[in-house]
């Protein structure tokens, strides 16, 4: 039984090295969320048997939860770079036919050749529409518009656009060479009731599911969403010195759990000598 119990924690303190090692090698990822390994006891024993008598059986993974708490930011130039001081994602959406939605914190937008606003991965950043005086009309998934840069004023298509820029609290404003200004929209934002329930599929994107429960969507400085900060980046949030520490940590679990097996084999090979 040894054997088994040690070999639990072998695979346990294996599978702490290896979301560690994650951590540490997306420390200079944007936008990325480091992981944190939990694990729980194993117990059996028969209703009518005394508890007293009996040793655990081993370690368990419970689970891999992300931590999503605030990363430090950087310093850019670019306008489209912006980054979230506060609980909210980014939403974007794919490409047709499936135009699938997802929900990143990597704020490294740049535009198209035709004006759409993507990022890393491709997809198109989304914005809420808005009324006279910025306030966010619909929010709601499907009232939602790709983010678009115009190609001329509104009232002369001829004027050519020369500035956009991005509040704190997400709206757009387009500024064209005959000095008019056209709203786009706000930066559509989402929260979730368990963020560690979204499931993440790489580049700091992550989609929604049944254990994060539904998106709120609204713009920023509503709520939780927080604001945002343009001519920024959010980097990761991977403390690099308190990640080798819980390395050392985990690399001993490894090297005791190995000795205990060790040890176990060395036990039963003279009970074994003893018996020939």
């Amino acid at each position: 039984m040894s054997f088994y119990t040690s070999l639990s924690g072998l695979k346990g303190a294996q599978t702490d090295m290896s979301v560690i090692s994650n951590n540490i090698a997306n420390a200079n990822s944007i936008g990325f969320k480091r992981s944190k390994a939990t694990f729980g006891d194993i117990f059996a024993s028969s209703p009518t048997q005394a508890t007293k008598t009996v040793a655990g059986q081993g370690q368990r993974l419970i689970g891999i939860a992300q931590q999503f708490t605030q990363g430090s930011y950087e310093t850019s130039e670019k306008t489209l770079d912006l980054a979230i001081v506060g609980e909210g994602l980014f939403v974007v959406k794919g490409d047709p036919p499936r135009e699938q939605v997802t929900y990143t914190r990597n704020g490294a937008f740049s535009p198209t050749p035709n004006g759409n606003i993507v990022d890393s991965t491709g997809q198109k950043l989304q914005l809420l529409p808005v009324d006279a005086n910025g306030n966010v009309t619909d929010r709601t998934l499907a009232g939602m518009s790709d983010f678009v840069l115009p190609t001329g004023a509104p009232s002369d298509p001829t004027a050519s656009l020369i500035n956009v820029s991005i509040g704190q609290d997400g709206l757009v404003t387009a500024t064209f060479a005959n000095g008019e200004d056209q709203v786009l929209g706000k930066v559509a934002m989402a929260t979730f009731p368990s963020m560690e329930g979204l499931r993440p599929i790489g580049d700091a994107h992550w989609q929604s599911t049944g254990e994060s429960g539904q998106p709120s969507i609204d713009a920023a400085t509503n709520g939780p969403m927080g604001a945002i900060r343009s001519g920024a980046l959010e980097r990761s949030n991977v403390d690099i010195t308190e990640e080798l520490v819980m390395l050392i940590g985990a690399q001993r679990n490894f090297q005791a759990n190995a000795k205990a097996i060790e040890g176990a084999s060395t036990l039963t090979q003279t009970i074994i000598n003893m018996r020939t």
